[in-house]
């Protein structure tokens, strides 16, 4: 049962007032006996300006990489929150181009990097999400709802890639075992050196700071960057990650199962659980776990405490005839219950992550995960079916809701572990981390690393990665150098759905106190979220918040396990009167 389960850019403060309050990650690399490591202060990056013209970059050699384009992009042809971004360089290419020996398609990983006439000293990798196969402008968004600033608005140099194949190649790149793997770990192992010699060749000089940031599959990205590059990185910005995410995108395929169950139309299993009954849950929730932070304000912040105070099996009202909305069955409860709990095998054990109850779970964000990508031809049977699992089967593209619905956790889940002479690595190794829980060489170097995940994520559970958490608090707390909270820490955000959006505080600048804290020293205790209402600065307007809220609220997201509470002084809308507690 649930219950039971459990710069800086400049040294301006120009960035919205939406500072983070901060005050100060490894591989499988040697390191000296921990009791005999200092951890190193690192410095702060220094600037400088590009040598020559954006043109003479079409001169840069690197092994394997052609480059296509360099231009000059004139100061406001970009622009964050009606603000004009710096002139800049835009160069474009590609690397490792190949014909596949497996299906005969032409691969390369492409990219587009930008760099600022006037640089800040900065390096950031730029994780793209999903499948990947598009090359996203590298402006450097790497998390929150409607963003007011970017890494290239404050000077960074940026690079963004396809991760080695084409949109047109999606999913189908996962027949080709190479394409896996650079989708998975290759594209950022081989891109990062390129990179950063193409900053040096521009610039006379490398990055001083590098840092690797991402949301949903981006932030993996970023995460794999804490450990397979570990040497190369200072700062970890991961949002939203989609960390284990094969089992993730199996998870979701048991979601359609159990949903399936209860749809009265399976082709739209939106009517398995209505916007009126999942209002009718959310306020169950809130009348439980709302109060538990000190204030009736919509959101649940205390996310530990609600597990024992909310229990769909007692606490949501069950339907004595028929559904009208302000009930639920008993046969909703149980298929809504076995969602939140995860997938099981036939032995009852646990293949994934619950989920906690949120409020959240009205976001049409989270309804979009749950009712069409758990079925849809673009995202997680396609993955599971094709990119993840061994052997791929490129006929579950003619019918990936069937594919869904027929997938078999006894024997088809073990697929995502497998591997023959072919596809000599799972999706297992390919996607994950060698040794997720060694951030040693991270740790050593004085690098630092930020999670933050919405706690109404509708497709990575923030379980999962509070459960990661855990187990990296215990592997280093015997650590006589560091504890985990000294250069890694977790943050909640109480409603948010996948990396942005629900009924949350969702917009929030977290590179910013990343960057203060591996440059610094400056440890973030809390960072400040405001919700997107009427007026916001960014334009993008959350449509979906309570009316009753301040369209400026604000909430400090604080460092896990700390969570915001009321101090019972000031207004109530505004962070300052919140504590981390």
């Amino acid at each position: 049962m649930q219950k039971k389960l459990r710069s800086i850019f400049t040294t301006s403060s120009s960035i919205l007032g939406m500072s983070l309050l901060l005050a100060s990650c490894g591989s499988e690399n040697e390191t000296p006996p921990i009791t005999q490591q200092t951890i190193p202060q690192l410095t702060p990056a220094v600037g400088a300006s590009i040598k020559g013209s954006c043109d003479d970059l079409k001169s840069f050699f690197f092994e394997h990489t052609t480059i296509t384009t360099a231009t000059l992009q004139n100061a406001g042809s970009l622009s964050v929150a009606n603000k004009p971004i710096r002139a800049h360089c835009l160069v474009t290419g590609h690397m490792y181009s190949r014909i596949s020996p497996v299906d005969g398609q032409q691969y390369q990983i492409g990219f587009e990097m930008r760099l600022p006439v006037d640089w800040n000293g900065r390096f950031l990798y730029q994780g793209n999400g999903g499948t990947d196969g598009n090359i996203a402008q590298a402006v450097g968004n790497v998390g929150s709802g409607g963003p007011l600033t970017n890494a290239l608005y404050e000077g960074f140099a940026v690079i963004s890639s396809d991760a080695g194949h084409s949109a047109q190649q999606n999913p189908t790149f996962g027949i080709d075992p190479q394409a896996r793997i650079d989708y998975g770990y290759g594209a950022i192992t081989k891109l990062t050196p390129m990179a950063k010699d193409l900053i040096k060749f521009a610039y006379g000089k490398r990055p001083d700071r590098s840092y690797a940031g991402g949301t949903s599959n981006g932030g993996r990205h970023a995460m794999i960057a804490a450990t397979r590059l570990a040497n190369e990185y200072d700062g970890i910005l991961a949002s939203s990650p989609g960390f284990h995410l094969p089992r993730a995108a199996a998870a979701q395929l048991y979601t359609a199962q159990q949903l399936r169950t209860i749809a009265t139309d399976e082709n739209d299993l939106s009517t398995a659980f209505t916007m009126f009954e999942r209002q009718t849950v959310a306020n169950s929730i809130l009348a439980r776990c709302d109060q538990l932070d000190g204030i009736t304000d919509g959101l649940v912040q205390d996310v530990e405490a609600c597990r024992s105070a909310f229990d769909i099996h007692e606490h949501v009202p069950v339907c004595q005839n028929e559904r009208n909305g302000s009930c639920l069955t008993t046969e909703q409860i149980q298929a809504i219950s076995n969602i939140f709990t995860g997938p099981v095998n036939s032995k009852g054990e646990a293949l994934y992550a619950t989920q906690p109850y949120d409020p959240g779970l009205l976001g049409s964000n989270w309804a979009s995960w749950k009712f069409e990508s758990s079925v849809g031809t673009a995202r997680d049977p396609v993955a599971v079916g094709i990119i993840f699992q061994v052997p791929p089967d490129l006929s579950i593209i003619q019918n990936s809701r069937q594919f869904a619905f027929d997938f078999n956790f006894d024997t088809d889940y073990p697929k995502l572990s497998a591997s023959n002479e072919i596809y000599q690595e799972s999706a297992m190794s390919f996607m994950l981390p060698p040794n997720e829980l060694n951030l040693d060489t991270l740790l050593y170097r004085g690098g630092k690393m930020l999670i933050v995940q919405g706690t109404a994520d509708g497709v990575f559970s923030v379980d999962d990665t509070q459960n990661w958490y855990d187990k990296l608090v215990q592997t280093y707390a015997t650590n006589t150098s560091a504890k985990t909270t000294d250069f890694a820490r977790f943050f909640r955000v109480p409603g948010m759905n996948h990396s942005r959006a629900g009924i949350a505080t969702d917009q929030f600048d977290a590179l910013h106190g990343l960057v203060r804290w591996v440059e610094y020293g400056e440890k973030p205790e809390r960072i400040i979220a405001a919700a997107r209402g009427v007026g916001n600065m960014s334009g993008q307007i959350n449509t979906e918040l309570p009316s009753d809220w301040a369209p400026n609220r604000t909430r400090p997201l604080c460092a896990y396990p700390l969570i915001a509470r009321y101090s019972g002084q000031g207004d109530s809308e505004k962070a300052e009167n919140f504590n981390c507690s």
